[in-house]
């Protein structure tokens, strides 16, 4: 299962240290479940979007999915990849980039002749082949078409691929310079919040963010002083105010830090996806990596 991981710490920008496939085991092990790419994103001070990707962590840039990157912005993504559509190349590797955004995706969306089809001249915005990059252009033509409000381009885009094409999961985050949005659809994979104060819960302390499965790490020393809002796959520590987000519900961070939710897909997907109804490459995609 692809792992995706968010974080705000807005208005403040904050530094952050990434390591990507922090597992211990040996390389023999490691290059039978590596995962097929692993992506970090975010923002210069002038709101300039970085995204710094190896698009085949098991066997062709180990050396940037396994050094830790230090970096600096308000917002953050991670996303580690295993394959469900698309060759393993920089072009299907996450974090996406459309408009000044960048985006994320852990879920197999099928159907992509219909989806192409209702693009149309904006699958230009496409440079590759996967499901997530050309949903991420469906988002970024609503945002267009709404005059850049995002949360209801969100909001129609996801409607339409829950309306008219198969789906196992559209679980997403994206992120802006100052702003991060994430969604959960259906209830196939979790998708958890923490809203962190500062220092954490017991007031002092760093962040400090593992995965159970030992694929990434995160650590931030400027959140000791400063709030923030973690978006993960996971549950990343034991802090006891982590929350699932539902079905359908989408979770807007604002500029100023603050967390605001609202249920955007009450209904379930007019044609759910099993993963007997998938490819072998892409069930094996969705299955838990532990």
């Amino acid at each position: 299962m692809c792992r995706l991981f968010g974080l705000s710490s807005a208005p403040r920008r904050s530094h952050a240290t990434f390591w990507l496939l922090d597992a211990p085991d040996s390389l023999l092990a490691q290059s039978h479940r590596d995962p097929d790419g692993t992506g970090l994103g975010y923002f210069e001070p002038d709101g300039t979007p970085q995204v710094r990707k190896a698009p085949d962590a098991a066997y062709q840039d180990r050396a940037f999915a396994r050094e830790a990157k230090q970096i600096c912005s308000a917002t953050f993504l991670a996303h580690i990849r295993l394959a469900s559509t698309g060759s393993l190349t920089a072009r299907n590797t996450h974090p996406f980039q459309q408009d000044g955004r960048l985006f994320a995706h852990n879920g197999v969306i099928e159907g992509l002749e219909a989806l192409d089809a209702q693009l149309g001249t904006d699958l230009s915005l496409v440079g590759g082949d996967t499901d997530s990059e050309r949903f991420f252009a469906l988002i970024t033509r609503e945002i267009r078409g709404r005059r850049g409000d995002i949360g209801t381009g969100i909001e129609r885009a996801a409607r339409w691929v829950a309306a008219h094409l198969p789906v196992y999961s559209l679980n997403f985050i994206l992120t802006t310079p100052n702003e991060l949005w994430a969604l959960r659809y259906p209830g196939t994979h979790e998708l958890h919040v923490l809203e962190r104060p500062a220092g954490g819960q017991h007031g002092a302390r760093h962040l400090d963010h593992s995965g159970t499965a030992g694929l990434m790490r995160v650590h931030s020393g400027d959140l000791a002083d400063a709030p923030a809002v973690v978006v993960a796959s996971e549950r990343m520590d034991d802090h006891p105010q982590w929350r699932s987000l539902q079905s359908g519900e989408l979770l807007h961070v604002a500029p100023d830090g603050r967390a605001h939710r609202r249920l955007v897909l009450p209904d379930p997907p007019a044609h759910p996806l099993r993963l007997s109804d998938m490819s072998a490459r892409a069930a094996a995609s969705q299955k838990p990596h532990g």
